[in-house]
């Protein structure tokens, strides 16, 4: 019976001595779960920060461009103004000398506008004062009409030449566009009825223009 005793507590021990060495592989795996989770959760860590880091990185090289790039869009448009504004000073400038060169060119032109037609008319001028120096001292009266007369087809002509016609009135039919009427008077004749009959004041016309109304009288 003691021998049987002895039996049962030795495998006992050996019992013990199994549930030991497996609680303390339980613990040793279990520990080496936990590490392992550990680790693993390390290397989470790891890579999400790497992950931040990244993307800040990645943030600020975007912020950098974008502010570079508008900068560079600053410095051009700074650039178009600057030459939008020497360009606008340039015309500024450019249309003053226009505009006080056109006002010089029309005040010549008003002042010297007669120019020409003065300077035709000087040689009728010419002969008008050769006549005049002579004719106190000629003796010949049809030579000095005859002088006369020529001084005045000359002044005539040149008078045409210029586009100024005399307006034809003397026995024509009145026309209110080119006479105007200063009085009535009894016709001579018949024929002169309602027409004029004398031209106190010749008219004159400017190629197509009215210049003066002929003042004329008319029969009734």
């Amino acid at each position: 019976m003691t021998k049987n005793k002895t039996i049962e507590n030795e495998e006992l021990n050996k019992a013990s001595v199994k549930e030991k060495a497996g609680d303390k592989k339980i613990d040793a795996k279990t520990n080496e779960e936990l590490n392992d989770k550990s680790d693993n959760n390390s290397a989470k860590d790891d890579s999400l920060s790497q992950s931040k880091i990244k993307k800040a990185t990645k943030s600020k090289h975007s912020s950098q461009k974008k502010i570079s790039k508008e900068k560079k869009a600053l410095n051009e448009a700074e650039e178009k103004n600057k030459e939008l504004q020497d360009k606008y000073l340039r015309l500024s400038a450019e249309f003053d000398n226009y505009r006080k060169r056109t006002l010089n060119e029309k005040m010549n032109l008003t002042k010297y506008a007669s120019e020409e037609i003065l300077k035709d008319l000087l040689p009728v001028i010419d002969d008008f004062q050769r006549a005049l120096a002579n004719i106190y001292e000629a003796k010949d009266i049809e030579a000095i009409k005859k002088g006369m007369e020529l001084i005045n087809t000359k002044f005539v002509s040149f008078l045409n030449q210029k586009g100024l016609k005399e307006i034809d009135a003397l026995h024509k039919n009145f026309d209110m566009d080119f006479h105007e009427a200063v009085t009535k008077i009894p016709a001579p004749n018949k024929d002169l009825k309602g027409k004029i009959v004398d031209v106190i004041e010749k008219g004159y016309m400017l190629n197509d223009k009215v210049m003066r109304y002929s003042k004329v009288v008319i029969g009734e």
